[in-house]
């Protein structure tokens, strides 16, 4: 089976007073339909700037990113955002809502980049359906509790029916009881065919994820 996520011999160095910082050296992995990918590590060790690298939002030093079998960075600006907004879902810590947007519009946002083509608001209530939402779809993000707000981010994320979640430091702002229910949802979209990579420092992951893996110094081991 081909990997949704093929990612070859990945580097990112960044210039430093002493020589070259190298964050990301030498990485390569495999994520295929049906792996939820736990990367684990401390923080500064390279976790965030993989992944970066692998939803195609930071351009690597050397090495390949395939998403689908395509090198998102060969395609020019503009459709590199598409192509993203069309295969990768993403998940944050800090949830990166728009603050003035109430739930139902942070929830539809990635659509903007695609086109509406009229099915997205009845995905996008079927999705806070899903999440425990409903009542919540006409609230901002500050009306609205941690828990909440990371469900909205994991709607929107999802509401574009991309088949690859990117995952950084998920539950890092939840209490255990929500950042269980949140790890559940990527175990289930795992267990469905999707793939899943998830970068934390937390250890709590290892009940749900297929496979773990450890980041130290910008290398897996």
């Amino acid at each position: 089976m081909s990997a949704l996520l093929q990612i070859e011999n990945l580097s990112k160095f960044y210039p430093g007073t002493e020589g070259a910082v190298r964050a990301v050296d030498g990485v390569s992995l495999a994520v295929r339909s049906g792996d939820f990918v736990a990367v684990r590590g401390p923080s500064g060790c390279g976790k965030t700037t993989l992944l970066l690298a692998a939803g195609a939002l930071l351009q690597p030093t050397h090495g390949r990113v395939l998403i689908n079998g395509q090198d998102p960075y060969a395609l020019a600006p503009g459709q590199r955002a598409r192509f993203r907004a069309t295969n990768i879902g993403f998940v944050f810590q800090q949830f990166h809502l728009v603050p003035y947007l109430d739930a139902l519009d942070n929830i539809l946002a990635p659509t903007l980049a695609l086109g509406s083509d009229g099915r997205s608001g009845a995905r996008a209530h079927a999705l806070a359906e899903q999440f425990g939402l409903t009542d919540r779809l006409h609230h901002v993000p500050a009306a609205l509790s941690t828990g909440e707000r990371q469900r909205v981010a994991l709607a929107r994320a999802l509401i574009n029916c991309p088949k690859l979640l990117l995952a950084d430091e998920p539950t890092g702002n939840l209490d255990e009881k929500n950042g269980q229910i949140v790890l559940h949802y990527f175990a289930e979209f795992a267990h469905k065919g999707g793939a899943v990579l998830l970068v934390t420092h937390e250890p709590h992951v290892d009940d749900h994820a297929n496979r773990i893996m450890n980041m130290t110094r910008g290398m897996l081991c």
